[in-house]
């Protein structure tokens, strides 16, 4: 089987619209966006309870002295037009640096933003991104595919499109770094090297969270490790038996699985 083809799968995002419907493969209209998000929010604030912002199931009332002190900071891999960003990870976290290899995809996110910034009043709730009118979080935006990237040297074999938001200084690590729908670009080898530097990248080894969210094929039968390439976009879907096999690989320990739910029937089984 092919490994997945880096500029094949450029080629073939440049002809999708730059759009959430676009990256989403034409789902982006419906309540797709809505129930991923609020799916991705829960599951970070369940791992990491001190996130939430208010006592609640994930976070039950706690002395003044729990709070966080530091301003906390996500990464957000595969961004895409920055979905990912604007309706989950600014409601938890103060900076982001958001990374997305097609150009004409990170220019959108970082037009979308500079609007939340610019011009709060014309925008609808759900498009308004957190913190930026008020320049309380940041996001910095990052051109670059993840084979070579370095989550602890953003500035090395990238372009930084711009930052939006809160100038300040922030910190060189990561409380989150999130992966969603674009890790089917990588092959295994690319992939474990990349955890690998995502892992050295994190806050704390023992809270810190590297979150992958991604389709699922089956295993095979008898429950080994299968990976289905797709020609159309020179991506490649793994079973969660390839995905477990990859974490140990890479010296990672998965804490939590959980299917996301309410997705429409037909399509690939989620799974963070």
């Amino acid at each position: 089987m092919p490994d997945p083809n880096f500029e094949d799968g450029i080629n073939y995002w440049n002809d999708q619209p730059a759009s959430i419907d676009g990256v989403l493969g034409g789902f982006g209209k419906g309540t797709l966006p809505r129930v991923d998000a609020l799916g991705s929010r829960q599951f970070i604030q369940y791992l990491l309870p001190s996130l939430s912002t208010v006592p609640s199931a994930a976070r039950p009332l706690q002395p003044a002295s729990s709070t966080i002190t530091f301003r906390t900071r996500a990464l957000d891999v595969g961004a895409g037009v920055g979905r990912t960003t604007q309706s989950v990870l600014l409601h938890l976290f103060d900076d982001v640096v958001l990374v997305e290899p097609v150009e004409k995809f990170i220019k959108t996110a970082y037009k979308y933003c500079r609007e939340s910034q610019t011009s709060p009043k014309n925008l609808r709730f759900s498009e308004e991104w957190r913190g930026m009118s008020d320049s309380t979080k940041s996001v910095t935006f990052i051109q670059s595919g993840l084979q070579n990237f370095d989550p602890m040297q953003i500035e090395g074999n990238t372009s930084c499109i711009g930052r939006v938001g809160y100038q300040g200084g922030t910190s060189a690590v990561y409380d989150v770094i999130w992966c969603q729908w674009c890790l089917g670009h990588l092959s295994n080898e690319d992939l474990i090297k990349f955890f690998g530097r995502a892992k050295a990248a994190l806050r704390s080894p023992s809270e810190g969270l590297i979150v992958v969210k991604e389709n699922l094929c089956d295993d095979l039968e008898g429950g080994g490790p299968r990976i289905v390439f797709d020609e159309t976009d020179s991506s490649v879907t793994r079973s969660d038996a390839a995905w477990l096999k990859l974490f140990e690989d890479a010296g990672l320990t998965v804490i939590r699985k959980q299917t996301q739910e309410g997705l429409l029937k037909g399509l690939y089984e989620v799974k963070m």
